[in-house]
């Protein structure tokens, strides 16, 4: 039986009798004081850590890492979408926290690569289906890439230009096609050399037209909004 699961069946006593260490975790990240009456922080912390409860197992660790950890994960979130993500350290000086901390640290590490793993996985899911419609799979995508990197390169950029050009894109959609004509035009570009290169093209433009795929464009070293004008 999982030690945790009698306290937290008693959510609201749990929660309660926790938030002092709800208040911890929050202000680790936030790095100031915080009130429980004023600061949407301290109401985001609250949720988190009963999302934790909703999440948890025993092959999880640690329920309080565990908990930390959502509770983190959350806030980050919030200030992103805030535009406002404050300088975010970890203290490890102390020697009687360094179990703690530890402990802390392997937590967030397993389960953000777990976290990344299952949003990665999706992702490629997704993408997978979108190919099919373009009668493409990610085995032809690998027997058509390009072996030098110039030539990848080239095409990433001949990419990015097509991608930002919504009459290209609309085409794409709607046929299901790569408009030579138009790249060649837009691009100054032979057609022969974007006819040998379509498959790779076409799912270039399909990756870096949408914000769906974070995962996939790390793998192409994107940065979006770097040396792509």
């Amino acid at each position: 039986m999982d030690p945790m699961s009698p306290i937290l069946e008693n959510r609201d006593s749990f929660i309660e009798n926790n938030k002092n260490f709800i208040y911890g975790a929050a202000y680790k990240v936030c790095k100031r004081k915080l009130d429980w009456t004023n600061d949407e922080e301290l109401s985001i912390s609250l949720i988190a850590f009963n999302d934790a409860c909703d999440k948890y197992s025993e092959e999880k660790g640690n329920f309080f890492s565990f908990a930390s950890v959502i509770i983190k994960n959350a806030l980050i979130d919030f200030f992103r979408k805030a535009n406002n993500t404050p300088y975010l350290t970890f203290d490890n000086s102390s020697e009687d926290n360094k179990e703690d901390y530890i402990d802390y640290k392997i937590s967030i590490d397993n389960y953000q690569i777990e976290t990344e793993n299952k949003k990665r996985a999706e992702e490629i899911a997704l993408f997978s289906q979108e190919l099919a419609n373009y009668k493409l799979s990610f085995s032809a995508l690998v027997e058509s890439s390009p072996s030098h990197v110039d030539t990848r390169n080239n095409l990433l950029n001949l990419a990015i230009a097509c991608s930002k050009d919504n009459n290209i894109l609309d085409y794409i959609k709607n046929k299901k096609l790569l408009p030579i004509a138009q790249i060649a035009l837009l691009t100054n570009t032979k057609k022969k050399y974007l006819e040998k290169w379509r498959r790779y093209l076409l799912t270039l433009i399909l990756i870096l037209s949408t914000e769906e795929y974070p995962y996939i464009k790390s793998y192409l070293n994107i940065k979006v909004g770097e040396n792509n004008d």
